[in-house]
């Protein structure tokens, strides 16, 4: 053949190929035309023979009439592909289809109702235009598919069978279709696992998960609504996808669940019922949403524990804490607000975490505790009630919080002991004292400030002191400011009045003790200003206040209480 020839019958051949119209009309066709129209970027799977479908579709003829519609009665068509239960061509345009792919179908007679078609609706020998949307496809050798979206770094415990769990969903069908969310509700959903209250789908893919994983589980239509469906949002035979975030879990066994987070190395009493505890917290549910905090108040809770007074997970929860431990307490819901929660921050059935930090804690029968940190050798004379001292103190709360410091002032504290001049716990501990010791002193509240506290000093707090006593002076019996140490003198009156004019002006007075304390015959109640001592003194004896005492106005103290007993009986 020439070249030219050889040409020319090449472009013939392409030509009929393709089916160029100057060709004419290639005949009858032999398969389904297949138009795949639209395909969704992401094709997890797509229908094989055997499969399980669900379908929208319009059937019309070549015209454009509408010979069937799916849409029309409502209702999608479910149905095994590739089986031979639909007509060849619908069989074979189907296969290889993904969910949300959209396909124009053209069948041919001998693959659609043939020579025969159905009487009324599609005449013989008819060709028919498919227009259909793949919705859902499964297999009944289909598995639960689960797929992890994120999950804690910590997840100390996961979901097992019959464990109470809430949860947040959003329920679709495998097309995209929502059908059900319970965030839409505002609430979460809460159920117990494993007991038959879930479908079976749903009792399987919640297994495993930790508090605040996220997952995705699809459900096939055996392990959820089957052939029935439900209501009119989840169609018969239909696959479901849901996007689960649980939001926590328990079990009804469980108990108070405790994580020390810092425990101090000397921990040498822990609390036990009955005690009165201090403490701040944080309290969150196990998304970690911040429900309550003592801190944001800027003020400890404080209460008794083991008595009721708070939750009883609570109540659990903070026995054996130690001054100063930081705690975190889970308290299921059983043994914290139960299934109706509180307030509009926890709701029913929630779990609750609470991180503790104690800052203190006492029984109301302790004792002020004391420990003598230097103890001075030869201590032969201590300290008695009425003795006036001076020390120095630093005052702190359990946690370090510094409060007061006499070493911030020029000199040291001055007081009396047992004159209710100050709180009786740090009396207690000033008792029994040699000059130069030094002391550590616990003071509960009930020998401090109590529950009212203090300026500076929270109520129900106890305190710590470091004592130093520095010197001390004998005192006086209570109610006296200057006794004898002997008889006093038969003639008092007559040695007092020093210029014999028979009244005892403020300045003689004064002369005369000054001497006594002098002469080592008396001694006054000690006091940083001894002349205000002597000044009280002058004015109890001037009854009438007219600035000097007569004869029938001085009288000893010991006769006036004589004077008093005689008048009671």
């Amino acid at each position: 053949v020439a070249p030219g020839s050889r040409c020319l019958l090449l472009l013939l051949l392409l030509l009929s190929i393709v089916g160029a119209p100057a060709l004419g009309d290639p005949g009858p066709l032999e398969d389904v035309v297949i138009d795949r129209y639209y395909i969704p970027k992401i094709c997890l799977r797509e229908a094989q023979m055997g499969d399980f479908i669900r379908y929208h579709y319009n059937g019309t003829f070549k015209d454009g009439k509408k010979f069937d519609s799916s849409y029309d009665r409502g209702a999608t068509v479910a149905g095994v592909v590739g089986v031979g239960r639909l007509i060849t061509g619908m069989d074979r345009g189907l296969q290889g289809m993904c969910v949300n792919e959209r396909r124009h179908l053209i069948v041919p007679p001998h693959l659609g109702y043939g020579s025969i078609g159905v009487a009324g609706l599609i005449p013989p020998d008819a060709t028919l235009y498919f227009d259909v949307v793949m919705l859902d496809i499964w297999n009944k050798n289909d598995k639960l598919q689960i797929t992890t979206l994120s999950k804690p770094e910590r997840c100390n415990r996961t979901v097992e069978n019959s464990d109470f769990v809430r949860y947040h969903y959003n329920g679709t069908l495998l097309d995209g279709t929502p059908f059900d969310s319970s965030y839409s509700k505002d609430s979460t959903y809460d159920t117990y696992v494993g007991t038959g209250w879930l479908i079976k789908g749903m009792d399987q893919g919640l297994l495993g998960m930790c508090a605040g994983e996220k997952r995705s589980i699809i459900i096939p239509p055996f392990l959820a609504y089957g052939e029935k469906g439900y209501g009119t949002v989840i169609p018969p035979q239909a696959s479901l996808v849901f996007s689960v975030l649980l939001v926590d879990f328990h079990n009804p066994k469980d108990g108070v669940s405790l994580e020390h987070l810092e425990v101090p190395e000397s921990c040498k009493r822990r609390a036990v019922t009955g005690d009165f505890v201090r403490y701040h917290y944080n309290g969150t549910l196990m998304d970690g949403t911040l429900f309550d905090s003592s801190y944001s108040r800027n003020q400890t809770y404080n209460t008794y524990i083991g008595k009721g007074y708070i939750i009883p997970g609570m109540d659990q929860g903070l026995q054996g804490v130690c001054v100063g431990e930081q705690r975190r307490v889970v308290i299921p819901p059983h043994l914290a607000y139960g299934e109706n929660g509180a307030g509009d921050k926890i709701p029913g059935s929630a779990v609750l975490i609470f991180d503790v930090h104690v800052i203190d804690f006492h029984n109301p029968a302790d004792p002020v505790e004391i420990e003598t940190v230097f103890r001075p050798e030869g201590c032969n004379v201590t300290t008695r009630n009425r003795d006036f001292v001076r020390y120095h103190y630093n005052c702190s709360l359990l946690d370090g919080t510094r409060l007061f410091s006499s070493h911030d002032y020029e000199k040291p504290q001055e007081v009396t002991l047992g004159a209710n001049k100050v709180i009786e716990g740090l009396n207690s501990g000033l008792l029994d004292m040699c000059a130069g010791e030094r002391r550590v002193l616990i003071v509960p509240p009930h020998l401090g400030h109590g529950e009212s506290g203090a300026r500076g000093v929270p109520g129900s707090a106890v305190l710590r002191f470091e004592v130093e006593l520095i010197s001390m002076e004998e005192g006086v019996p209570e109610g006296y400011l200057f006794i004898w140490h002997g008889e006093p003198p038969a003639n008092l009156y007559e040695q007092m009045d020093l210029n014999k004019d028979g009244g005892i002006p403020a300045d003689e007075f004064s002369t005369f003790i000054k001497t006594q304390v002098a002469e080592g015959k008396g001694r006054l109640m000690p006091s940083s200003d001894p002349e205000k001592v002597i000044a009280d003194m002058f004015r109890n004896q001037d009854r009438n206040q007219d600035g000097k005492i007569t004869p029938d106005e001085l009288k000893l103290k010991s006769d006036e209480d004589q004077e008093k007993i005689h008048e009671e009986l």
